[in-house]
């Protein structure tokens, strides 16, 4: 228990090109006994994941910038909105496609060149904009290792793949406050625990007056757009790299932020 309990509280490192494997491909049982049912995966019990859950809780409380902490916190206690999710994206042309072909968001997937030669404007264009003004990349997301069900798994993995997704069509930066506006916006959309916990309790951390325009105006903006917006899920992203971002946001009824928030917090 020590020995798993190291391995799931630590810091978690991004792996990218991992291969995923098919849907179609034989997988072993699907009980935390019985072995490994992708990569990265750390079968455990019941009692085990209520342990990783309170510690990283506890531990992304204390620190909302420790992401490693969130994602064990989201793979332990989503399970049964996970389902919710896949099943929504089972139900929708575009994220069942997304289901069967498995494509994954990191730098050995990207084409780099390509989104730059894209027009100014598009959404594969923004993305890349985002990601060189934010200096984020990709690759720092967590790999999924304590879902028990090779399809959720990666259900939530994609999730984490496409949040720097969302803040691009949000228009949000990678500041605190537009981190927790996201946050607002994916509880809305996804129901997911872990989601629901950083809206909730990350604006601990903000000034007086961010707290004010948080609550006045942003989180207000952020639950409409969420609750108007189909599941964000559903999106190929990478099939739409050209689509102008304005069109997008339009299509998903996605509006302009309230107020600028880069110097908000």
């Amino acid at each position: 228990m020590a020995t798993l309990l190291r391995r799931g509280l630590r810091p978690l490192p991004r792996l990218p090109g991992r291969p995923w494997p098919a849907s179609g491909v034989p997988l072993r049982a699907r009980s935390h006994g019985a072995g490994l049912l992708y990569p990265d995966h750390i079968p455990t019990s019941p009692l085990q994941k209520a342990l990783l859950a309170a510690g990283s809780a506890a531990m992304a409380l204390y620190n909302p910038y420790r992401h490693d902490m969130v994602a064990v916190l989201g793979e332990t206690t989503g399970r049964r909105t996970l389902k919710v999710l896949r099943d929504q994206m089972k139900s929708d042309p575009e994220g069942s496609q997304i289901l069967e072909e498995r494509p994954r968001i990191s730098l050995a997937t990207l084409d780099l060149g390509r989104l730059q030669s894209l027009p100014e404007g598009s959404l594969g264009r923004e993305y890349l904009r985002f990601l060189d003004m934010n200096r984020v990349s990709p690759d720092t997301r967590a790999p999924t290792r304590f879902v028990d069900d090779e399809e959720l798994a990666y259900v939530i993995q994609r999730y984490r793949e496409v949040h720097d997704m969302l803040h691009t069509l949000l228009g949000m930066p990678t500041n605190i406050l537009g981190e927790i506006v996201v946050k607002w916006f994916e509880a809305v959309q996804t129901g997911l625990p872990m989601c629901i916990l950083g809206a909730f309790f990350g604006p601990v951390r903000l000034s007086a007056q961010s707290l004010r325009v948080l609550v006045s105006e942003l989180i207000p903006w952020a639950v409409q757009n969420g609750r108007r917006a189909p599941c964000v899920l559903n999106l190929y992203y990478e099939r739409r790299w050209e689509q102008p971002l304005r069109a997008l946001r339009e299509e998903l009824g996605i509006t302009t932020p309230p107020v600028d928030i880069q110097s908000q917090a």
